[in-house]
């Protein structure tokens, strides 16, 4: 099933819907998607059951707005799970690889008031000359719970979507400089959509600790990254494990990937230089894809 929030255009209201092919059909309107979490995923299956048999609306997918699938979010983390990207930034820093990174699968908090949807216009923040995409895919919590076992984790993950975690890369490299953060470097806007897929539909392309989905970023029509979901070092259920020790995860909550290899202009600038890879001015229309995911 593929899952979207979008904003009703007569209403102005959001709704969700199940996407079928270039249609939404849509449920009854107040209802969130995050009420259909907070199970192994029984509730999301009967509401795509009813939304299959006996729509409210069917609504022409082209030309919706599409808001984040989940679009408030109560925590977002962003994890750091693909070694390329992160060997080749310390590398090119004349760093060599922490051994704890492969110890911890260590992320930071982001903000939730922040997230955006797949095609809202996103600010330069203040003070930034330096702005960057990162291509991940994010994991969306469906079930509660604490101290969740890595071996049990995956049946806690609803869906997955695609995700962009926007960075100032001039701001981030002053604030963790100071030990702390990244703050006010990352924390203007996270997009997330087209929609929510849920695990089922990628069943047929799992492939090491991931599954086998062409991720690609694109820039005013450029291509710019390609990587595979499938590189990933730490898995989703292992994220979802170490984000729940010693406290909770909840409906709704949001688990991101880290930066697939070549998947931001920082990596391609330190192999390629700022002057094959630019960072982002305004007006720059960024397009983030994942096979199976959406665009």
């Amino acid at each position: 099933m593929r899952w979207a929030t979008f904003v009703d255009p007569g209403s102005g209201v959001d709704r969700v819907g199940l996407v079928v092919d270039q249609s939404v059909h849509a449920l009854e309107p107040g209802l969130p998607l995050l009420d259909l979490l907070g199970d192994d995923g029984e509730r999301l299956a009967a509401a795509g059951e009813r939304a299959t048999a006996d729509p409210e609306d069917v609504i022409p997918l082209d030309g919706l707005r599409l808001r984040a699938p989940i679009p408030r979010p109560p925590t977002v983390r962003d994890f750091y799970a693909f070694e390329q990207h992160v060997r080749t930034a310390r590398e090119r820093r004349g760093l060599d690889m922490e051994p704890d990174w492969y110890e911890l699968p260590v992320f930071y908090f982001s903000n939730p008031y922040a997230v955006t949807g797949p095609g809202d216009e996103v600010p330069i923040p203040p003070g930034s000359e330096q702005l960057d995409f990162e291509l991940e895919v994010a994991a969306i919590v469906g079930l509660g719970g604490g101290d969740v076992r890595a071996e049990d984790a995956e049946r806690h993950i609803a869906g997955f979507c695609v995700m962009n975690d926007w960075s100032a890369r001039d701001v981030q490299r002053r604030e963790m400089k100071l030990s702390m953060g990244p703050v006010k470097g990352k924390d203007f806007a996270t997009t997330l959509g087209p929609w929510l897929t849920t695990p089922d539909e990628l069943e047929g392309h799992r492939k090491g600790r991931a599954y086998d989905l062409t991720m690609e970023a694109s820039v005013n029509g450029r291509g710019y990254s390609r990587a595979s979901l499938s590189d990933i070092y730490w898995s989703f259920g292992e994220m979802v494990a170490y984000a729940s020790r010693g406290t909770r995860v909840e409906p709704g909550d949001v688990i991101g990937s880290g930066t697939c290899g070549t998947g931001c202009i920082l990596e391609l600038s330190m192999v390629h230089g700022e002057d094959a890879y630019p960072w982002l001015a305004d007006g720059d229309e960024v397009t983030l894809e994942v096979e199976n995911l959406g665009a």
